[in-house]
């Protein structure tokens, strides 16, 4: 079937010799998304979930049964007072804005201390001008860059904490950039030490693509609020829009109020039928995003051998779903995400081009040939047109069409002569 799909017999033959070498790898994944599957699985037995959650919600949304009971399940297995699960929330960058502009005022000061925000949030912060920025309401930000080994600088952080300092937001994953994604118990230990400097700031973790890669997650380590999209790994490749924010009480139900509006708070909301999608993705999603982290560590180890650096490589630990490939160049990163896209089930046939995407300061090429719309728990693959070239791909809801996925990239790039087999 690989060579009737187009992929050479010798590429076929590294990538089994590859697998092969990675079970025991493989292994530790199944039995981490054991754990949490019944994590999971705990949580809608002790909230006695049943089919009457199911029913849809219109208009405002009162005393939606189902809804509030999907948000005490992701509230028990994340470990917080409560949560906020919403298809009003429309994407992990909305679900991290609602986070923010509840929880600061003007004069407030945001400080991320593990260096440059991802993209879509410059525009939010006012690191690049915008309309209805934080910036604009009077709320400045810092960051402090990690050291060169990618630990943290808590001797910068501490200075950078002063009396304005009123949120302080953790991104987990590695964004755009080629530095390593913080494990929850790193995130812990920073956490820690900035509770110890300033006990009342408040701790947000963008928690985008780590959901259930490990057994623990950042909210089990003392973060106030963390927050996701439910495209990504919490939604397993059945919800079509969504995030979530779960935190302690008091920071949920500022953002459910930000949300709706003062007086509302999360209150109202109709859920117009989508429930039944949402929670049954959220119990499918620590296998789905089991999958997901044998096609990156697949990935790594192939490309690996084809010549290219990655990130994380493939000996290391992981942390999130996502892959990055350091191409080189426009042509070798176009022509990855060709690949990406002709494995794909959905639009096959479509050719990805660069293009200036919203939130975006320079061209960026996506490939997401994906059953939701720009689902990135689904296999996809992006990244922007600047040096040096990197490609970061993520998802796969089965590990067999990520390896697909994966083979047909590589093949792209030797058909194009752009890699040898080695």
């Amino acid at each position: 079937m690989y060579t009737e799909l187009g992929i050479s017999d010798a590429l076929v033959k590294l990538g089994n010799e590859i697998e092969s070498g990675l079970q025991e790898r493989f292994s530790e994944i199944d039995r981490t998304a054991e754990y949490n599957q019944l994590k999971v699985l705990n949580a809608m037995q002790k909230n006695r979930l049943q089919e009457a959650h199911f029913q849809p919600s219109t208009g405002y949304g009162y005393n939606d049964i189902g809804r509030e009971t999907l948000e005490k399940i992701y509230a028990d297995t994340f470990h917080t007072e409560a949560a906020l699960v919403r298809p009003q929330i429309t994407c992990g960058t909305h679900a991290l804005t609602v986070a923010l502009f509840s929880s600061v005022r003007p004069g407030d000061e945001i400080l991320s201390p593990v260096g440059h925000p991802y993209d879509t949030l410059e525009e939010v912060i006012g690191i690049r001008e915008s309309k209805g920025s934080l910036k604009e309401w009077g709320v400045s930000y810092r960051e402090v860059p990690l050291k060169a080994d990618g630990s943290f600088d808590y001797e910068a952080i501490r200075q950078a904490i002063h009396e304005k300092t009123k949120l302080v937001e953790i991104q987990r994953s590695k964004g755009y950039l080629s530095r390593k994604t913080f494990s929850p118990e790193e995130i812990g230990e920073l956490i820690g030490f900035i509770k110890g400097v300033k006990p009342d700031v408040i701790t947000l973790v963008d928690n985008c693509y780590g959901e259930f890669v490990d057994r623990n997650e950042p909210s089990d380590f003392g973060a106030d609020m963390t927050v996701g999209s439910l495209i990504k790994n919490p939604g397993g490749g059945l919800s079509r829009t969504g995030g979530y924010i779960a935190g302690t009480k008091e920071c949920v139900e500022q953002c459910a109020r930000r949300l709706t509006s003062p007086g509302l708070g999360g209150e109202v909301g109709a859920n117009l039928g989508v429930l039944p999608e949402m929670i049954q993705g959220f119990f499918l999603a620590p296998t789905v995003t089991a999958s997901a982290l044998k096609t990156a560590l697949f990935s790594a180890a192939l490309f690996e051998r084809l010549g290219f650096e990655t990130f994380p490589d493939s000996s290391a630990l992981r942390h999130d779903i996502i892959q990055a490939v350091r191409l080189g160049n426009a042509e070798a990163l176009i022509a990855f995400c060709k690949g990406i896209q002709a494995a794909s089930p959905v639009d096959s046939f479509v050719t990805p081009e660069p293009w200036d995407m919203p939130g975006y300061d320079v061209p960026v090429i996506m490939a997401a040939g994906t059953f939701v719309s720009g689902a990135s728990i689904e296999l996809s693959a992006d990244g922007p047109l600047r040096d040096p070239y990197n490609v970061y791909f993520q998802g796969g809801l089965t590990y067999f069409h990520g390896k697909f996925g994966i083979l047909s990239a590589a093949n792209e790039l030797l058909r194009r002569g752009l890699v040898k087999l080695q």
